[in-house]
């Protein structure tokens, strides 16, 4: 009878909506979440650190694949900024080509820039014999008259620029090939029957080419366009050469001597033209 009373009243205390507690219950509550709080804060700062060690994992390879998609953007714009460029070229080549096939009736080989020799002031294009390519034949930009073929192998070929035309390597080079033809004979667009003279050497100081041998009562004037006249052997008729910048006495004050600025840039030479011009039948 005594346990039941005494389990009874346990019940009573345990199930009670008391709103007290005893001091052991309050000291073990008070233990127990101290224990609790002693050993949350440690594993939450680890669990804390690993979850950052996490995050920074994270970061890195989105950082890394970021890197590689901005590397891989780069190099495609450069390359469309390229195809682009390139695309330009060909369409002023494509027009130069059909404008002067209505001029005259020569055939223009495209061929592409592989190498520049600076100090021979000659370039190299990947034209060579088995494209029927020959020495002396004359080359050409869209803008106007580069210079001539030097030199042939099978794939490819030397073009000696008009800008080296009293170089020393420019006499070997005609030495070379058997033909002397260093000068060319030039006249002035639309004044064709009353105009004449030779480019045979450039200015050292400033890089234009002269025009000399022309007769007193030659009508060339500043301004004028200056192209091929086409009474040598190596250079056709019509090819545009650049524009007159001065004119003045020669030397010996018997003839005058013609500054000409080239239409052609040599120190960007992409794409240029190999003219073939087609043999009387």
């Amino acid at each position: 009878m005594l346990g039941l009373i005494l389990f009874i009243a346990l019940m009573g205390l345990t199930f009670g909506n008391r709103g007290y507690q005893t001091w052991p219950e309050r000291f073990v509550k008070d233990t127990v979440s101290w224990v609790q709080g002693m050993i949350y804060k440690p594993v939450g700062y680890i669990a804390g650190l690993f979850e950052d060690i996490r995050g920074f994992r994270t970061v890195y390879e989105e950082n890394q694949v970021l890197r590689q998609t901005v590397t891989k953007y780069a190099r495609d714009t450069t390359l469309l900024n390229d195809l682009l460029e390139k695309n330009k070229r060909l369409e002023e080549a494509l027009a130069f080509t059909e404008r002067q096939k209505q001029m005259n009736k020569y055939n223009f080989r495209i061929a592409e820039v592989v190498d520049y020799k600076q100090a021979q002031k000659m370039v190299t294009i990947n034209l060579g014999e088995k494209d029927g390519i020959r020495a002396n034949m004359a080359v050409v930009s869209v803008a106007g008259l580069v210079g001539r073929i030097v030199s042939v192998s099978n794939f490819y070929a030397d073009v000696q620029l008009i800008t080296g035309i009293d170089d020393k390597a420019s006499v070997e080079a005609d030495a070379g090939s058997g033909v002397f033809s260093k000068a060319i004979a030039l006249t002035v667009k639309g004044k064709e029957n009353k105009s004449f003279g030779v480019l045979e050497t450039v200015d050292a100081d400033t890089g234009l080419l002269l025009m000399t041998k022309i007769e007193p009562g030659d009508d060339i004037q500043p301004g004028d366009t200056v192209i091929t006249s086409g009474k040598g052997l190596v250079f056709p008729y019509g090819i545009e050469v650049g524009k007159v910048v001065e004119k003045r006495q020669g030397d010996f004050g018997i003839t005058y001597v013609a500054t000409i600025e080239p239409f052609a840039s040599f120190t960007h030479l992409r794409e240029v033209f190999v003219v073939d011009v087609p043999e009387a039948k």
